[in-house]
């Protein structure tokens, strides 16, 4: 028989939540462009959903906010936690409506359709090279061996790096604020918990060079503890 020409199959993808805490976009504008600035590989063509939680019916312009977005070269997929208005706004301009549930934390997420699967854990036995991604879903990762510069890795659990540190390390990426990056060596690229981020002068700031330590939240702020060698 011939192959169809589409087929409907499930699968999962990492995205990241912009939360939008203010209708006023000459303000959103500002604070964007000095995190894109801090860390453009974080932001710039990655699949982002926008949380409208916090901004009530007839204060938003979504077309305007997406076009703002955009022109800074944001790719927006959808919306969730959106009030009845906004979400008409967004079905109108193409967006998806992305449903959140809950995750381990209590914390929303647009993940939150994996929360009944049980945690895994997968282990890498190399090491993670330039260009490279690893996504590991409703789990933690292990990777023995280094993660070098320009390679990512990515769990919705914590990180474990029995090596050197060097490209990103992003856990908590469906929004699990009790998620942590361990390394044998720290010289990231960049690193993120639930969000938040560092970059490597943010570590240099907090005394950590090419040291073993273990990255976790602390409130809403990273921080990072030395480990013994």
């Amino acid at each position: 028989m011939p192959k169809a020409s589409l087929e409907l199959k499930g699968s999962s993808f990492t995205l990241s939540v912009l939360h939008i805490n203010s209708a006023n976009l000459d303000s959103l504008a500002s604070e964007l462009d000095r995190k894109l600035a801090q860390a453009p590989q974080f932001f710039i063509g990655a699949p982002l959903v926008l949380n409208l939680g916090a901004i009530d019916d007839g204060e938003m312009d979504l077309a305007a906010l997406k076009q703002l977005l955009v022109s800074r070269q944001l790719v927006i997929v959808g919306v969730t936690s959106a009030s009845k208005a906004l979400a008409e706004q967004a079905k109108s301009l193409g967006l998806a409506i992305v449903k959140a549930g809950k995750t381990a934390n209590g914390q929303t997420s647009p993940a939150a359709a994996s929360s009944s699967e049980p945690k895994t854990t997968r282990i890498v036995r190399q090491n993670v090279r330039s260009g490279q991604q690893i996504y590991v879903k409703n789990g933690d990762l292990v990777v023995i061996g280094a993660v070098g510069n320009g390679a990512e890795v990515i769990a919705d659990g914590s990180i474990h790096i029995y090596g050197a540190l060097r490209g990103k390390a992003m856990a908590g990426a469906n929004g699990s604020k009790d998620a942590v990056i361990l390394a044998k060596s720290l010289e990231p690229e960049l690193i993120s918990i639930a969000g938040q981020y560092w970059l490597t002068e943010n570590l240099q700031k907090h005394g950590v060079t090419a040291k073993s330590g273990c990255v976790r939240l602390e409130g809403d702020s990273l921080t990072v503890e030395s480990l013994p060698l």
